[in-house]
């Protein structure tokens, strides 16, 4: 198996689907397999990928902020996922989205717009961006369909701030990433030691240079950095952390905000026969044990993470594929074949 990912990674590296690559397979007992290939940034061969490299998390963002958080206030009685935002959150009371659901934001059956857009709509006051996402017309009703949008979970990111009073980057790092021991993980922008790990991705017109140390996402940076878009920043070591934490909550030094409860609910399909099946934010990965048995997210950047708790397995799979381009195919199939290989 080790064999067989070295060399289908190394192959990406060499078909320039992403300048470098780091992995890892295992259980809830650790590491089980692991690696690194390529280089940072083609135009620096000796600065290698390593088993540290940081990486733009992108859309991994949605799981290690916000349904860790959203799953924290659930656990805590805080939230309903069933209740109208509407009928507890006075921003939206009365307007279109206060008829939608967090489960339905969870699921991406809420209807909301499908595209940020934020700037074009809003303009660049992260207060006034609020309130025009918040009183946003809906784009369909909720429950009719499921269409992923980066919305629901900006949306949720607002939630989590209101119901906790605290900033979401201030809510996940003490629920989430400190008990866990994820000492890598944060918003950024980074700081020039730490941005100088880090991965970069793609070109920014405006600098001439590859991001790196400060968000690809455009909403992100436009907020300051910390949004439930995208912004985080991780490791490996961190997100083998985290997902054998949900394998095993006795893994971890301390106690996250969510724990099995959460994790036992969000991994199940949940969109009532509407297709494509979600779970809530994880999704099932295609022809994997049938498609239920094993749940990956992804981000955009390059990044992915695969947990299979019926048979106690995990998967990690970081790039930075956006340095060369955004499609998305070529690094769609190193996927697939990455999870075949990693749950064989």
């Amino acid at each position: 198996m080790i064999n067989r990912i070295e060399a289908l990674l190394d192959e990406g590296v060499r078909d320039k689907v992403y300048p470098g690559a780091v992995w890892a397979v295992g259980d809830s007992g650790g590491i089980r397999a692991s690696g690194a290939t390529g280089v940072l940034d083609p135009d620096e061969p000796e600065d290698r990928m390593q088993p540290d490299t940081v990486f733009d998390a992108a859309s991994l963002t949605k799981i290690l902020a916000v349904w860790s958080s959203i799953g924290a206030l659930w656990e805590d009685g805080v939230l309903d996922l069933d209740q109208p935002l509407g009928t507890f959150w006075r921003e939206v009371e009365g307007r279109p989205l206060g008829q939608v659901t967090a489960r339905q934001l969870l699921t991406h059956t809420a209807g909301v717009p499908l595209r940020a857009q934020l700037k074009n709509l809003y303009g660049t006051d992260p207060q006034a961006i609020r309130r025009g996402v918040l009183h946003e017309e809906l784009h369909r009703p909720p429950g009719e369909a499921v269409e992923y949008t980066d919305r629901a979970a900006l949306i949720l990111g607002y939630l989590t701030e209101h119901l906790s009073g605290q900033r979401l980057d201030q809510v996940a790092a003490a629920r989430t990433w400190q008990p866990l021991g994820m000492e890598s993980t944060c918003f950024g922008p980074l700081p020039a030691p730490i941005a100088v790990r880090c991965a970069p991705t793609e070109l920014d017109q405006e600098s001439g240079t590859h991001l790196k140390g400060t968000a690809h996402d455009f909403s992100a940076r436009l907020l300051g950095g910390v949004c439930g878009i995208a912004g985080a920043f991780t490791v490996l070591d961190d997100l083998t952390a985290f997902l054998r934490y949900m394998l095993d909550p006795a893994t971890a030094p301390a106690a996250a905000g969510f724990g099995p409860r959460w994790t036992s609910h969000s991994l199940t399909v949940q969109t009532n026969g509407l297709e494509p099946a979600r779970g809530l934010f994880w999704h099932p990965a295609p022809e994997t044990n049938d498609g239920q048995d094993t749940w990956v997210h992804y981000g955009f950047t390059g990044t992915g993470m695969w947990i299979s708790p019926a048979t106690d397995r995990w998967a990690i799979l970081l790039t930075n594929k956006l340095y060369y381009t955004r499609d998305r195919q070529p690094l769609t199939d190193i996927r697939n074949t990455f999870r075949e290989l990693a749950f064989a």
